[in-house]
């Protein structure tokens, strides 16, 4: 199997940076940051409270394969089949717990 030692997921090499900063020269106010070996739990916990804070403005750039509004769009469409599959099992066990109690209590009412 060619997967690397789990260590090598979060281990930094000699001289490797945790976090890099690269000033985006063409906007201002504007740096990229590659925070490295890291899964999206970070990434995620760091983008909802940028989001938050008041003076945030995030801007959306892809690797020009599509446009930044082609993407934005296939996210928005992604996190709604999301959110309705969400829904949905929500439902499904919903009704199952309400089958199960309704099911207790008629067997404990005979």
């Amino acid at each position: 199997m060619n997967a690397p030692d789990r260590f090598e997921l979060f281990l930094l090499g000699d001289g490797e940076k945790k976090i890099e900063e690269k000033v985006f020269s063409g906007m201002s106010n504007t740096s990229d940051f590659i925070i490295k070996k890291e899964d999206h739990t970070l990434g995620n916990l760091l983008s909802e409270h940028l989001k938050a804070h008041k003076n945030m403005f995030i801007r959306v750039q892809t690797d020009g394969s599509i446009t930044a509004k082609e993407a934005l769009v296939q996210v928005i469409k992604k996190l709604m089949q999301d959110l309705s599959h969400l829904s949905r099992e929500f439902t499904r066990e919903f009704e199952l717990r309400r089958m199960v109690e309704a099911g207790r209590s008629n067997q404990q009412g005979q």
